[in-house]
């Protein structure tokens, strides 16, 4: 009986569809914004209509690495990266990115960051696919951070919640 059960896993295995997973090796960052956002090709995955339209708001409540650019700002490169790769216009992928709590450091300007901030170019590139940078204007006031004191393009708002809320009213899938 055991060997039966081993000869059926074995042979499962055996008919499953190869070059389904992909390794750490297979992530590229090969799309429209080179250097950012990485993504694996998955061949095998139903395509999607051209006409896919997304709505998608990242949280972004922790700083990045000081001098690295943030994780979560990634995630918004990589997510228009994909879509493209898979036949989606970056005019139909809709971003908000909604920044509070340590993450306030890598909205600010470089007078304020005390130097270059490494944010700054990628945060640009995004803003170029009409990414929208949502700054949470309780924490700018916590931390005593002015609008001069923020990278252009960045906006400020009344709260996170509050832009979370709206957001998700106006069709917005979150990413926490």
């Amino acid at each position: 009986m055991m060997i039966m059960r081993w000869f059926t896993v074995i042979s499962a295995a055996l008919l499953l569809p190869q070059g389904v997973l992909a390794g750490p090796e297979d992530f590229h960052s090969d799309g429209l914004i080179k250097g950012y956002g990485r993504f694996a090709d998955v061949p095998t995955a139903k395509p999607l209509p051209a006409d896919t339209r997304f709505k998608f708001a990242i949280d972004v409540v922790d700083g990045g690495v000081t001098g690295e650019v943030n994780n979560r700002f990634k995630i918004a490169a990589g997510f228009i990266n994909l879509q493209h790769a898979n036949g989606i216009p970056p005019e139909n992928v809709d971003i908000a990115l909604v920044v509070h709590g340590t993450a306030h450091r890598d909205l600010l300007n470089d007078d304020a960051y005390g130097g270059k901030n490494p944010n700054a170019e990628l945060l640009s590139i995004l803003q170029g696919y009409n990414v929208k940078v949502l700054y949470c204007g309780q924490n700018a006031v916590a931390r005593d951070i002015s609008p001069d004191d923020l990278l252009p393009g960045v906006e400020m708002t009344h709260s996170a919640t509050t832009t979370h809320v709206l957001l998700q009213q106006q069709g917005y899938a979150l990413r926490p």
